[in-house]
């Protein structure tokens, strides 16, 4: 049942790919490829800018709901009505951030599927009958790089771009400079919040380095996707960011 419902979205990402290989000029596999992760981005676009604009309201609220389970540490069930009250406030729902990136997840893996797997002659078995046939795929991008096989510039590209994406959705954050007795008094939920964003930062790292690995581990195809794909939510999330800035700094002035 699960392959059948993942097969409705990956045989249409596929033939896609192929309708793109077979209108590029020289039939360029690298282009089509591009030109399919640019579609789904701009599709799923409305989405992920949702997702975006939650993540960077809570890090504007972090100093205020560190304030409310401070006041009220030992009241949990005011605690959590006074974070609520917060979150309507600020007109933020804690899990619009998730659910975006839970309900593209299927279509994530459908296009790494594609991209892994849309190299082998077999593989146009599944090509709809009003799409033509091209019979065999070359792997050339540019005539320069073969897609089939691993590239290290398109893996070192993709991992920086990561990089360079965690950094920029987890804002600059300035370091908490506490004493070692301020700690200590520290409550529990606030170590634990502090765990939670020591490792948020640790991340910023992890992907990177994970990226890479993969992008080292199967055919530079995926990274290329990885590489347009990263570079559009960098340029995305500049967008969205720059523009609630404004509006914040707008709604300040007006205030």
């Amino acid at each position: 049942m699960f392959v059948e419902i993942f097969n409705l979205i990956y045989y249409p990402l596929f033939n896609l790919m192929i309708f793109f290989y077979n209108i590029v000029p020289g039939n360029d596999i690298g282009i089509a490829i591009i030109l399919l992760t640019l579609l789904v981005r701009f599709v799923l676009y409305p989405m992920n800018s949702k997702s975006i604009k939650s993540q960077k309201k809570l890090q504007e609220i972090q100093p205020l709901m560190k304030e409310i389970q401070t006041k009220y540490k030992d009241n949990k069930e005011k605690q959590a009505k006074k974070l609520m009250e917060l979150y309507q406030k600020h007109k933020i729902n804690p899990l619009s951030g998730c659910l975006p990136i839970l309900i593209q997840l299927p279509i994530l893996i459908a296009l790494y599927r594609v991209f892994l797997n849309g190299f082998k002659d077999e593989s146009l078995a599944i090509v709809y009958p009003f799409i033509t046939n091209p019979g065999h795929l070359d792997p050339m991008f540019m005539g320069l790089v073969n897609l089939s096989e691993t590239n290290l510039p398109l893996a070192l590209m993709a991992g920086i771009l990561q990089f360079f994406q965690t950094k920029m959705l987890m804002g600059n954050k300035s370091k908490d400079k506490k004493t070692e007795e301020d700690n200590k008094e520290k409550t529990k939920e606030e170590k634990t919040q502090d765990f939670a964003q020591s490792m948020t930062k640790q991340m910023m790292y992890i992907l990177p380095v994970m990226t890479f690995f993969f992008a080292m581990t199967f055919p530079s195809g995926l990274a290329l996707y990885w590489v347009v794909t990263t570079l559009f939510a960098i340029i995305q999330q500049f967008l969205i960011i720059k523009k609630q800035d404004r509006e914040s700094s707008q709604s300040t002035v007006i205030n």
